[in-house]
């Protein structure tokens, strides 16, 4: 949380932040899949995944000291508190993490979340995920809430498959085919991926901006901005600024 209240002092627009579903069927904001880089050994949740632990279990667990003994106090949090101390000011960038193709339980639950926090987050949330099925399934499951403004009109949320070419990601959705499998609304590249074909082919001819990550060099992220990306994700807001200049 300290982390997304520094990017809002830095003025960046938005965060983003990647969810797991816990054992009691919360949402917690977890990037890992276990505890065991970001924690202390005897700290660290046995080293079992946040899908095996209760929210009770992490909430003790220790992710601040990572980064300095100054930051030890710095605890798991829940997606509705971030929602909560965020939305409608800044959007976030909710990423599904799951490995599941079927049956899979998180996106269905976090369809149900932002449906019970109403328009507060409605035009202030995008959801995204490496896996084409869970964005699907959320779709599916947005659709079925028939969520509507104040004016009356259907509410939708967008949606972005994210891909790399790393070894962990199934060879087949190392190059985005993902999102004709998700029929995402926008891309979300390794900014190594990126280049003007490729812009021009998902933001120009398929009409799906490209937002690149992880970009932390100034010069590359206005490079970036400058040649048609629709923004870039970072972890230097406090360098890059809003590239007004």
């Amino acid at each position: 949380m300290a982390a997304f209240k520094k990017a809002r002092e830095c003025g960046a627009p938005g965060i983003e932040l990647d969810i797991h579903i816990t054992a009691d069927g919360k949402l917690v904001v977890v990037h890992d899949d276990n505890f065991v880089r970001t924690a202390p050994p005897d700290n660290n949740g046995n080293g079992k995944k946040p899908e095996e632990l209760s929210y009770d279990e992490i909430k003790h667990i220790d992710v601040g000291s990572f980064f300095g003994p100054e930051w030890s106090a710095e605890k798991p949090v829940l997606l509705e508190e971030v929602l909560e101390e965020f939305c409608p000011d800044m959007y976030v960038d909710i990423e599904l993490k799951s490995r599941k193709t079927k049956d899979d339980p998180l996106p269905v639950l976090l369809a149900e979340t932002l449906k019970s926090f109403g328009e507060k987050v409605r035009t202030a949330v995008t959801v995204s995920s490496f896996n084409p099925f869970c964005l699907k399934t959320f779709k599916q499951e947005w659709k079925k809430t028939q969520c509507t403004s104040s004016a009356g009109k259907a509410v939708d949320i967008s949606t972005a498959i994210i891909w790399c070419t790393d070894p962990e990601v199934p060879w087949i959705l190392r190059r985005g085919f993902g999102r004709i499998l998700s029929s995402c609304d926008y891309v979300k590249p390794i900014h190594k991926q990126i280049n003007t074909f490729s812009r021009f082919r998902f933001s120009v001819f398929e009409k799906r901006p490209v937002i690149p990550w992880t970009v932390d060099d100034f010069s590359l992220a206005k490079k970036m901005i400058n040649a048609g990306c629709e923004g870039i994700i970072t972890n230097r807001p406090q360098d890059l600024g809003t590239f007004k200049n």
